[in-house]
C-alpha cells in the first residue's frame, strides 16, 4: 500500500468517526428535546395520544374556547389589528377559530400570521387557531382570483375543473394566511326563488356529490381544510324563503338531500361540517341529534367537528323559539352533536352550566376532541403558518387567472340557436348593439369581495377587446332590473335600430360579502317570488325584439329565470350565469366563435314560479294524471292552460357542432350487487366544428316497492372530439347506486329490471337498454311461459262491439285510438263522450285501447257485445 493510498484510508477513518460521533450527538440532542416536549408537541407520536395529552392538560375554560370563535369585531379597527383588544379578549386562554371577512388580503397576510404568532407563544398551551375563510368561488378577501360562481361550475359537467379551481384558490388562501374554508357548498336545491340557488352545482344530489368530491380533493391536496356545507335538508325550504324549514320525508331525506355529504364523507378524510339555520322534521337541524349524530357520526363514522352556520345556536332562542335563553340554546345544540359555535354567544354559559350540575363535561371534551383531533391531522401544530404549500408569487397568479376564463368558457350554456343565429360573423357585421343591465356591469355573484368594474371584465368590455375598430358598437343601458323604470328603453331600442344586431345582457345581481348589499335581487338573503325577469328587463326584450333586428339575449344570472315568451320569440339564447372575473372575455369569445359552447344546465328551467318544482328527476305520478296540457286556444288538463314541462331540462345545452350517440351496449344483461354496470356508447362528432359532449347516463327503475323517480343521473363524461371524429366513452355505474331508501334511512337493494339510458339531456335520450339486477329469474320464467302458451287469435264468429272509454275518475276519454291484436289494424277512436262502435269484430279477438298519456289496455272479447273500459 503507498502513503497516498495509506493517507487517504486514515482521513476516510477520520471523516467516518465524526460522522458517527456528530449522528450520535445529534441524536442525544433530539432526545433531549423530545424529553422537553410534552406529548402533544411530539410529531411522531399517534393523534389519539397527542389528543388525550393536550386535554389532560386544558382547563375548562381552555377547553369551551377551542370550540368558540374569535370574530373580526372582537380584534380589528377596520383594516388594523387592535393588539390591545386581541390581548384582552383571548388572554391566556387562546381560541380555536379566528377570521378576518371583512379584510382585504394583504391584511389577511400579516394580520392572521399576527393573531397565530399570539396563540403559540402568548397562550398557556400554545395551541394553534384555524384561520378562517369565504372560498365559494375563489378566497373572499381583495386581490384573490374571483372564479365563477358553483351554478356556472356545475354547468361545466367537467368535475375536474373543481378540483383545480380549489387548488387555485388554496394559493390565495395561503398566501392570506388561511387554513379553514366555509367551503365547498353542495346543497341540492329544488327551489328557484331561493336567493342561494347560485351556491349550489345544481338539483341532482348525483351531481352535487361527484362536484363536491372534486372540490374537496383539491382542497385537501393544497393544504386547506374544507367545509361542508350546508349538512341537513337545506335547498329547498318553504315558500323559497331563506331559513325557511324544509319539507321532506325520510327518503328524500337520504337520497336527496344527504345524498352529496354522504358520498364525500364515506370516502374522503374531511374533519369540518357546518350545520343549517333551518329545521327538519320540527326539529331544528342545528339541534337536530338525529342528524349531527346518529347519521353523521354513528352512520357514515365522521371524526370530525360540525361548526354552526354563523349564529345558528342563537337562533334556537330567537328564531326557533326551542330554548328559552342562550344557556338552553348551547345544551341543544352541544348535546345534539353541534361543536363549533360561531357569531353567536351562547357557549360562554356552558362554564355556569357544568359548574352548576346542569351539564355533562363529557359533552364539551367530546366537541374539544373533535377540533384537536382535525388540527393535529391537518398539522397546523408542526405547520401553523401553512408554509408546506405556501406558492411564490402571493395571490392572484397568471395561472388562476387563466382558469377563471377557461370555466368560465366552458360553463356558457347556449340554449337556443334559431336558424343558427351564433355564432356571429365578425366579416359580415358592421355594427352591433349590446344593451342591458348586465352589459357593462361585472356580476361576480354572492360571497366574493368585489362589485365593482376594475376588477373584472364586462361583457362589453370583452366584445370591444375582440372586434377592435372592425365593427362599431352601440350600447345602451336600456333598464334597470331594480326597479320598472322604462325610460331607458327608448335610448335602447334607438341603439338596436342603428345596428345590424342587437345582443341583451339581462339577469340578475348579488352581493360582495362583507361589503356591498345594495342594488341586490339574487344571493342569501334576496329570494324571489316571481321568477319573471325583474324590473323593465322582459319590457326591454320586447322592444328590442319589436325592431326587426335579430336579437341574441344573454342571461348574466345566478339562477333559471321563466323567460316563456323569450323563448317563443327570441331566436338565440344564452346562459352565461356568474362567470367570474374573466367573463367579458368569455362571452365575447362564443358570440363570435372563437370558444365552442359545451355548458349543459344543472337546472331546469320553469315556465313561472307557478310551475315550480321543476327539477327533472321528478316522480312519475309528480307531472300531472290527464297528460292534456292546455291553452287558451284548446283548455285541458294538466294544466289548465298550459303543461308541467319546464323550458328547458336539465342536462340540455347545445352547440356550434352535432354529436350522434351510437351502439351503445352494457357489458352484461343481469348484475350482482357487488358488480359494477360499465356502459359504452360510440359518439360521433358529425358537424364541421370541434367540440365537447356532454354524455349522460340515467337510470330508470322499472318495477319498484317504493316509487321512484323517472330518471335519476349515474353517470356522465364530457369527450372533446374534432370533426367527424368518433370517441367509445365508457360510463360506470356501481350497482350500489341503484339502491332503495328503507323506513329507517338505510339503503338496500331490490331485485328487477333497470333501464339504462344515455343522451345528451334529460329529456333527449338518444340509446336505451334495459338490465336484471339480482334474483329475476320468476319473472323471466314467466315471460318465458307466456311465449309459449300464446295462440292464434282474431278467427272467430264476427260480432258488434260497443262501449265508453273513461279513466279511473269515470271521465269520459276522448281519442282513444282500439287496435285489433289479430288483424292488427286500427278499428276506431272514441267519440268526444268517449263511445265507439266495432263492427266485424272476431269474437275471440283481442283489443288494445290506447292513448298517449294513459297505460294501455288489453282486453279479450270474449264474444261480449259490450265493453266498458278504464284507462
Amino acid at each position: 500500500m503507498d502513503k497516498y493510498t495509506m493517507r487517504k484510508r486514515i482521513i476516510a477513518i477520520s471523516l467516518n468517526k465524526k460522522r458517527f460521533l456528530s449522528g450520535v450527538f445529534l441524536t442525544l440532542l433530539a432526545t433531549v428535546v423530545n424529553a422537553q416536549l410534552f406529548p402533544y408537541q411530539q410529531a411522531g407520536l399517534p393523534v389519539s395520544q397527542r389528543v388525550d395529552d393536550l386535554m389532560m392538560r386544558m382547563t375548562l375554560e381552555e377547553k369551551i374556547a377551542q370550540i368558540r370563535h374569535l370574530h373580526s369585531w372582537d380584534i380589528f379597527n377596520e383594516q388594523t389589528l387592535d393588539k390591545e383588544k386581541l390581548t384582552a379578549v383571548v388572554g391566556e386562554t387562546g381560541y380555536g377559530f379566528v377570521e378576518g371577512f371583512p379584510l382585504t388580503g394583504e391584511n389577511c397576510r400579516s394580520s392572521m400570521r399576527e393573531i397565530q404568532e399570539y396563540m403559540l407563544t402568548r397562550t398557556r398551551l400554545g395551541i394553534p387557531a384555524f384561520t378562517v375563510a369565504e372560498s365559494l368561488h375563489g378566497s373572499a378577501h381583495e386581490g384573490s382570483t374571483i372564479f365563477p360562481q358553483n351554478i356556472a361550475l356545475g354547468s361545466t359537467f367537467n368535475p375536474e375543473l373543481a378540483y383545480r379551481r380549489a387548488c387555485m384558490t388554496a394559493d390565495d388562501l395561503h398566501a392570506q394566511g388561511m387554513r379553514q374554508v366555509l367551503a365547498p357548498c353542495i346543497d341540492v336545491v329544488r327551489d328557484l326563488r331561493w336567493g342561494r340557488v347560485e351556491e349550489s352545482y345544481g338539483e341532482d344530489p348525483y351531481l352535487c356529490g361527484i362536484f363536491a368530491q372534486s372540490e374537496v380533493k383539491g382542497y385537501l391536496d393544497s393544504g386547506i381544510s374544507p367545509m361542508l356545507k350546508h349538512y341537513g335538508p337545506h335547498g329547498n325550504p318553504l315558500g323559497g324563503l331563506n331559513l325557511a324549514s324544509v319539507d321532506c320525508g325520510l327518503y328524500d331525506l337520504h337520497a336527496v338531500y344527504l345524498k352529496p355529504f354522504e358520498m364525500v364523507l364515506r370516502h374522503l378524510p374531511v374533519y369540518a361540517v357546518m350545520s343549517t339555520y333551518n329545521s327538519w322534521n320540527r326539529i331544528p337541524n342545528s339541534a337536530s341529534r338525529y342528524l349531527l349524530t346518529d347519521i353523521l357520526r354513528d352512520r357514515w363514522g365522521f371524526k370530525g367537528y360540525v361548526y354552526s352556520d354563523w349564529g345558528a345556536i342563537e337562533m334556537l332562542e330567537t328564531f326557533h323559539h326551542t330554548a328559552a335563553n342562550k344557556a338552553e340554546a348551547a345544551i341543544q345544540a352541544l348535546t345534539a352533536g353541534l361543536d363549533v359555535e360561531a357569531s353567536s354567544e351562547c357557549y360562554p354559559e356552558l362554564f355556569r352550566l357544568v359548574k352548576e350540575g346542569k351539564l355533562d363535561e363529557s359533552y364539551i371534551n367530546t366537541a374539544v376532541r373533535r377540533v384537536l383531533t382535525a388540527k393535529f391531522e391537518y398539522g397546523l401544530f408542526e405547520d401553523p403558518y401553512g408554509n408546506k404549500h405556501a406558492v411564490s408569487g402571493g395571490m392572484h397568479s397568471t395561472r388562476s387567472v387563466e382558469l377563471s376564463r377557461q370555466i368560465a368558457e366552458e360553463s356558457i350554456v347556449l340554449l337556443k340557436n334559431e336558424n343558427n343565429l351564433l355564432p356571429l360573423d365578425m366579416n359580415k357585421l358592421t355594427s352591433i348593439a349590446v344593451l342591458g343591465p348586465n352589459a357593462d356591469q361585472v356580476q361576480f355573484g354572492d360571497y366574493t369581495w368585489s362589485r365593482d368594474n376594475k376588477d373584472g371584465i364586462t361583457p362589453l368590455q370583452g366584445i370591444k377587446a375582440l372586434v377592435g375598430e372592425k365593427i362599431k358598437i352601440n350600447h345602451a343601458v336600456g333598464c334597470s332590473m331594480m326597479s320598472r323604470d322604462a325610460t331607458g328603453i327608448g335610448e335602447a331600442v334607438e341603439a338596436a335600430l342603428k345596428s345590424d344586431v342587437a345582443v341583451i345582457f339581462c339577469g340578475s345581481s348579488s352581493a360582495s360579502l362583507a361589503r356591498d348589499y345594495t342594488r341586490t335581487n339574487c344571493g342569501e338573503g334576496f329570494d324571489l317570488s316571481d321568477l319573471s325577469l325583474t324590473g323593465a328587463q322582459s319590457d326591454l326584450i320586447q322592444a328590442v325584439y319589436a325592431t326587426g333586428k335579430p336579437v341574441i339575449l344573454v342571461l348574466v344570472s345566478g339562477k333559471p329565470f321563466a323567460i316563456s315568451w323569450e323563448k317563443e320569440h327570441i331566436p338565440a339564447i344564452v346562459a352565461q350565469w356568474y362567470g367570474g372575473e374573466q367573463e367579458g372575455y368569455a362571452i365575447a369569445d362564443v358570440l363570435f366563435g372563437k370558444v365552442n359552447p359545451s355548458g349543459h344546465l344543472t337546472y331546469s328551467f320553469p315556465q313561472s314560479a307557478g310551475h315550480l318544482p321543476v327539477y327533472y328527476n321528478h316522480l312519475p305520478s309528480d307531472k300531472g294524471f290527464y297528460k292534456r296540457p292546455g291553452s287558451y286556444e284548446q283548455s285541458g288538463r294538466d294544466y289548465v292552460f298550459s303543461s308541467p314541462e319546464p323550458l328547458w331540462a336539465f342536462g340540455h345545452g347545445l352547440s356550434y357542432t352535432t354529436f350522434s350517440f351510437d351502439e351503445m351496449e352494457c357489458d352484461k344483461n343481469i348484475y350482482a350487487s357487488g358488480d359494477t354496470i360499465k356502459v359504452k356508447v360510440q359518439v360521433r362528432n358529425t358537424g364541421q366544428r370541434t367540440g365537447k359532449e356532454v354524455v349522460q347516463l340515467y337510470v330508470r327503475d322499472l318495477v319498484s316497492s317504493v316509487v321512484t323517480p323517472v330518471k335519476q343521473l349515474k353517470a356522465f363524461a364530457k369527450p372533446e372530439l374534432k370533426p367527424g371524429e368518433q370517441k367509445e366513452v365508457i360510463l360506470k355505474v356501481p350497482v350500489s347506486e341503484l339502491c332503495l331508501i328503507d323506513k329507517e334511512g338505510n339503503p338496500f337493494l331490490e331485485s328487477g329490471e333497470f333501464e339504462i339510458q344515455v343522451g345528451n339531456a334529460s329529456d333527449c335520450i338518444l340509446q336505451k337498454q334495459v338490465i336484471g339486477v339480482g334474483d329475476i329469474s320468476v319473472a323471466a320464467v314467466s315471460v318465458s311461459s307466456m311465449k309459449q302458451n300464446q295462440v292464434k287469435i282474431g278467427t272467430g264468429k264476427k260480432i258488434t262491439v260497443r262501449g265508453v272509454v273513461r279513466d279511473v275518475q269515470a271521465t269520459p276519454v276522448e281519442g282513444v285510438r282500439i287496435y285489433s291484436m289479430g288483424n292488427k289494424t286500427e278499428l276506431a277512436v272514441t267519440n268526444k263522450k268517449g263511445e265507439y262502435l266495432l263492427k266485424q269484430v272476431a269474437s275471440d279477438d283481442v283489443l288494445i285501447f290506447s292513448k298517449e298519456g294513459y297505460v294501455s289496455k288489453e282486453i279479450p272479447v270474449e264474444g261480449r257485445s259490450v265493453l266498458n273500459v278504464r284507462l
